[in-house]
C-alpha cells in the first residue's frame, strides 16, 4: 500500500509539471492562476488582476486605488522567445504587451522605461488609434502594422511575439504584421526618431520580463503560454 501510495504522488505531480509545459515546451504563465506574475514594484498580484473562470485574467480598475493597480510582470526573465496569448479590449480601451522589461523598480519606474510594446488598443474608439504607429498590433511608435488584422471590441484578437537572436516578429490573428531586427543601425536610428529617444535604457536590455499594461482601461488576456527558443 506504501508503494501505491507513493507512485501516486509520483504520477500526480507529474501530471502537473507536464499541464504547465508540454513536450513542446510551451510554459502555460497561467498555470497556477497568477503566481507566474506580480504587479511591477510589487511582490505580489494587486486586486485590479483577477483570475476569472475559464482561465480568463481580467484587469478591471473601476473602484480601485492606485495602490490595486500597475502593470503585471511575470517572475521570470526571458531572452530568446515565442509568447501567444490572446487579448480583447473594452470599448475605447488601451492596453499592451511589453517584453525585454527590466523589473529594477528603484531604478525604473514604469515598464515602458525599458520595455518594446505591441500595442493593444480599441482602433475605432481610442484617440491613440489615430497617431501613426500606435494602433493594435504596431511595435507602439516605432513600426506599424503592414496590415491591420485587428478584431472590433468584444472579440478575442491572438497576438504572437517571436524573438530570437535579435529578430523580432509581431503577428496578430495569425497574420505577420512587425518584422525587425533589434540593436542594429537601423533599429537605434528609429528609437532615436521615437518618443523613447530620451529613455536612455529603452530596448537596451537582451533579457527581460513580459508585462501587461494597465493603462487605466478594462482588458482581458488569456491563453498566455511561452516557449523559450
Amino acid at each position: 500500500m506504501r508503494n501505491l501510495m507513493i507512485a501516486l504522488v509520483m504520477m500526480l505531480a507529474t501530471t502537473s509539471c507536464a499541464s504547465k509545459k508540454n513536450n513542446e515546451g510551451w510554459e502555460n504563465l497561467l498555470a497556477d492562476g497568477t503566481k507566474a506574475w506580480h504587479t511591477y514594484g510589487k511582490t505580489t498580484v494587486t486586486s485590479a488582476w483577477a483570475l476569472e473562470d475559464g482561465g480568463i485574467l481580467h484587469f478591471s480598475p473601476k473602484g480601485k486605488v492606485k495602490a490595486d493597480k500597475g502593470d503585471l510582470v511575470t517572475n521570470q526573465e526571458f531572452e530568446n522567445f515565442h509568447l501567444q496569448l490572446e487579448w480583447k479590449i473594452s470599448k475605447k480601451g488601451n492596453s499592451g504587451i511589453m517584453f525585454l522589461v527590466n523589473d529594477d523598480y528603484a531604478k525604473y519606474k514604469q515598464p515602458y522605461l525599458t520595455g518594446p510594446e505591441m500595442q493593444v488598443l480599441d482602433n475605432d474608439g481610442h484617440p491613440d488609434a489615430k497617431i501613426h504607429k500606435h494602433r493594435a498590433g504596431d511595435l507602439y511608435d516605432l513600426i506599424p502594422c503592414k496590415r491591420e488584422t485587428v478584431k472590433p471590441t468584444g472579440e478575442w484578437n491572438k497576438a504572437e511575439i517571436i524573438l530570437n537572436k535579435s529578430k523580432l516578429q509581431l503577428i496578430l490573428n495569425g497574420e505577420k504584421v512587425v518584422e525587425t531586427m533589434l540593436w542594429d543601425k537601423n533599429w537605434n536610428e528609429m528609437v532615436a526618431a521615437s518618443k523613447f529617444k530620451n529613455m536612455p535604457d529603452f530596448a537596451k536590455y537582451k533579457k527581460g520580463k513580459i508585462a501587461l499594461q494597465d493603462h487605466g482601461d478594462e482588458v482581458w488576456y488569456r491563453n498566455i503560454r511561452i516557449k523559450k527558443l
